[in-house]
């Protein structure tokens, strides 16, 4: 067949883009088509590490799954990994880069956009069809000339795009119109159409809408999506941090997340979101952490900064009392760093060189930031289970008389690990909860769900919403096509 590639742009962040990525990436390989997922930047502290040990967003990984494709760093050839307000550490095809400052966001990254090209070039000649997810919105005018996630991409292989637009969040067919109204011309000719997310209610009052929508733009709404609570998907980012409460609000253990500023691979906690007898929250002040069963410290992107954040919201005592009251506390990477005695970070490789401080003292562990990242997939057990997980990190530590616990350290109820998503393993997390409503007092009946199992229905839920909401044969239409010559050119960008 004639090799394809759709672009699924947004009106804004979050748009639904990752969902519709995902969804179509379902769709398509249900074809037999051979698909791969594509996103030229993804700027985000969730990532994982694929098999090879290159480093991609978490929402390409789980793309991948969905394309039913294995995962490689030509998905994601450039992750930005925010470390401060203006300063993000990068990564190209999977490797540490260095960092990019908010100065150098435009001559700074002709580089990275000879990576990404290079990258989609590789996959599209691999490929049947290749599902690329834009970021943000493409119509960031003040960043045209230095895009290559979105219009760049788009004209660097003449790529049709759908732009998709939140309902839910209102005035979506303005924000439709006028992303389309203000790119210059050649980027207009390549979006074909659009697709509406979250909608709620009778779709018989929207289609004056979207019927007005076409009429003025020239370009057919390929679907409308509806809001569907059960979409819930390994997130991309830190945008929406609710928490996975129970449905009827009462719970065999509570669980309180530490909401830290740079928080990163906040999915460790999707495991336990799935649980029926868990609360999830996240949580930002010692009042809201008071009747928790159980903490966690999720990783970080900057360890130091965000103990320094810890301790001055009095986070730092409520986690000691937590745990001198035998409660159980888990840290994972980063959180786990925290717990111990000493971090040192000699070279600056989280930020100020020479930095050096106290930890929480919950755990006899020091740690300190080297300039290698450590990529890997490791396997073992604790618990008397199985289990897996995944490495990324810089900071290396160093355990003193603590029992070893998944690559970190366990004292008591306190536990501490380098390794994400080890509570993915069915086995190892219903030991470790177990353990710990022990360590709470409270009652505690393992549950028979799958983790890989959920997040297998939720990638098919994702194809079936697709197929019964999209037009999903003209989407792959398109996407092998092109977009249809003599698309209407609207003003003021019509005349650029």
């Amino acid at each position: 067949m004639t090799r394809g590639a759709l672009l699924v742009a947004g009106t804004t962040s979050d748009a639904g883009k990752s969902i519709v990525t995902t969804g179509l990436c379902r769709a398509f390989a249900r074809r037999g088509l051979k698909v791969a997922p594509f996103k030229s930047q993804n700027m985000s502290n969730n990532s994982m590490v694929c098999a090879d040990g290159a480093e991609i967003g978490r929402a390409q990984w789980i793309q991948s799954l969905a394309a039913r494709a294995e995962p490689e760093a030509a998905m994601n050839p450039v992750l930005l990994k925010p470390g401060g307000d203006r300063r993000s550490h990068v990564v190209v095809m999977g490797q540490p880069a260095g960092e990019i400052s908010s100065r150098d966001f435009v001559d700074g990254r002709r580089h990275l956009a000879r990576a990404a090209y290079d990258a989609y070039d590789d996959l599209s000649s691999r490929f049947d069809v290749v599902v690329a997810e834009g970021a943000g919105s493409p119509t960031e005018i003040n960043l045209r000339e230095s895009d290559y996630v979105n219009m760049g991409l788009a004209r660097h292989a003449s790529i049709p795009t759908v732009v998709v637009g939140d309902i839910d969040r209102g005035g979506v067919f303005a924000a439709m119109h006028g992303t389309v109204a203000l790119l210059e011309a050649a980027d207009q000719a390549l979006i074909a159409g659009f697709v509406v997310n979250k909608f709620r209610g009778d779709e018989t009052l929207l289609k004056p809408g979207l019927d007005q929508l076409e009429a003025l733009t020239g370009r057919r709404v390929f679907g409308t999506l509806p809001w569907n609570p059960h979409l819930w998907l390994d997130s991309e980012d830190a945008l929406d941090l609710e928490g996975r409460r129970t449905p009827d609000g009462s719970a065999a253990l509570k669980v309180a997340v530490v909401r830290l500023p740079r928080v990163s691979n906040f999915t460790d906690v999707d495991a336990l979101g799935i649980e029926p007898g868990l609360d999830v929250v996240f949580v930002s002040d010692p009042r809201a952490m008071a009747d928790a069963d159980m903490v966690v410290l999720p990783g970080t992107r900057a360890t130091i900064s965000d103990l320094a954040w810890l301790r001055s919201r009095g986070l730092d005592r409520a986690v000691i009392d937590h745990a001198e009251a035998g409660k159980p506390v888990l840290g994972i990477c980063g959180g786990f760093q925290m717990l111990g005695g000493r971090i040192s970070d000699p070279a600056g490789v989280e930020g100020s060189a020479g930095a050096d401080v106290a930890g929480l003292g919950l755990l006899d562990v020091t740690t300190t930031f080297v300039e290698e990242k450590s990529l890997r997939l490791p396997t073992g057990s604790a618990l008397g289970a199985e289990t897996a997980g995944y490495e990324i990190h810089h900071g290396q530590i160093t355990r003193g008389s603590d029992e070893e616990f998944l690559g970190g350290a366990r004292s008591g109820s306190v536990f501490g690990t380098m390794w994400h998503g080890s509570l993915e393993g069915d086995e190892f997390r219903r030991a470790f909860l177990a353990l710990a409503a022990g360590a709470a007092g409270r009652s505690w009946t393992a549950s028979e769900v799958s983790f890989l199992e959920m997040r297998e229905a939720r990638l098919d839920l994702l194809g079936d919403l697709m197929e019964e909401h999209l037009d999903v044969d003209a989407l792959l239409d398109l996407a092998t096509v092109g977009a249809p010559a003599g698309l209407r050119l609207l003003s003021p960008g019509a005349t650029r």
